[in-house]
């Protein structure tokens, strides 16, 4: 079965991800846009998502790709109408609203898929397989990136509910929440929060596992020249290393798999195979672990000025 699909917000991430991904899935259809800002050619068009809605019945999936603090409204508005939703990544503004959603979502007999892209990068899955069973012994996550180069001019990141530098940091808590064998919690966080802006530019996040071991994480959006996406484990079995967002995967130094970026062909076959099996998808201790570290964080306030 083809399902004609809507994608709700056309703005980079959609065009550099969604729009290619739903193309090389013979599962899904691409049979409308709503946007208020842009449009493709060929491809029905909307202003509103309730008028897409009401004008076409026949698409039954929608893919929100809105900054978050809207997420919720829109994705409520097509579960109460029917369509089966695919939420980008951050799911929402809370936790709370993710749990609603997906109660929600019961409720109506939809599915419900919160995407979580890093996750299916092609390096995860053999390492958590080569993690199981084995004692950890600790694990450091650096994830340093240039905020101009993946959001230039987005001013929603920098508002409430916009995350900051919890936007690409929360893709190395998805792959660290889905990876190792024990849960972690957070046990201290410092944020640092540009003179000008209401969300933090850097973040050093302390936690610790059930199991005893302790994680520590960089998150910081200021770097220049090569990006950083490396998560490395200490293990009683070797030391294994994540790069390129968990596309390089090592073992004691030698490489096992070095991969192209697939992640979002894998978000959308795992889209099509929950809506085959009339389930949902919603996972969220990534999120809870950054609503904790905010939480639980120390505000230092940086003279950095975004423009």
């Amino acid at each position: 079965m083809t399902h004609k699909i809507a994608i709700v917000g056309l703005g980079k991430i959609a065009r550099d991800q969604h729009l290619p991904s739903i193309a090389k899935n013979p599962d899904f259809e691409l049979a409308a846009i709503v946007s208020r800002n842009a449009e493709l050619e060929s491809v029905d068009h909307f202003q509103a998502l309730d008028d897409m809605l009401a004008a076409r019945p026949d698409i039954g999936t929608v893919a929100l790709c809105t900054p978050p603090q809207v997420r919720r409204q829109y994705a409520e508005a097509a579960i109460r109408a029917g369509r089966h939703v695919l939420l980008e990544k951050p799911p929402g503004a809370t936790v709370a609203e993710v749990e609603w959603l997906k109660n929600l979502a019961a409720k109506h007999g939809v599915t419900l898929f919160a995407t979580w892209h890093s996750r299916y990068a092609q390096g995860v899955e053999p390492a958590r397989t080569w993690l199981a069973g084995k004692t950890i012994k600790s694990v450091d996550i650096v994830w340093r990136e240039d905020v101009r180069r993946w959001h230039p001019g987005q001013d929603w990141i920098w508002e409430p509910g916009g995350m900051g530098v919890f936007d690409p940091g929360i893709n190395a808590l998805s792959i660290l929440s889905h990876m190792l064998p024990a849960p972690v919690l957070v046990t201290g966080a410092v944020l640092e929060v540009p003179e000008n802006r209401q969300t933090p530019i850097a973040a050093k996040i302390d936690f610790v596992a059930v199991t005893g071991h302790l994680v520590t994480a960089d998150f910081d959006w200021r770097q220049e020249g090569p990006q950083t996406w490396d998560i490395t484990v200490r293990t009683d079995a070797g030391l294994l290393e994540l790069s390129s967002g968990g596309a390089v995967l090592r073992i004691d130094g030698d490489t096992q798999l070095a991969a192209d970026d697939t992640e979002y062909d894998g978000i959308y076959a795992h889209f099509a195979a929950l809506l085959a099996q009339g389930k949902s998808d919603v996972d969220i201790a990534p999120l809870q672990l950054v609503a904790d570290a905010c939480m639980l964080g120390e505000m230092r306030k940086v003279e950095a000025f975004i423009e």
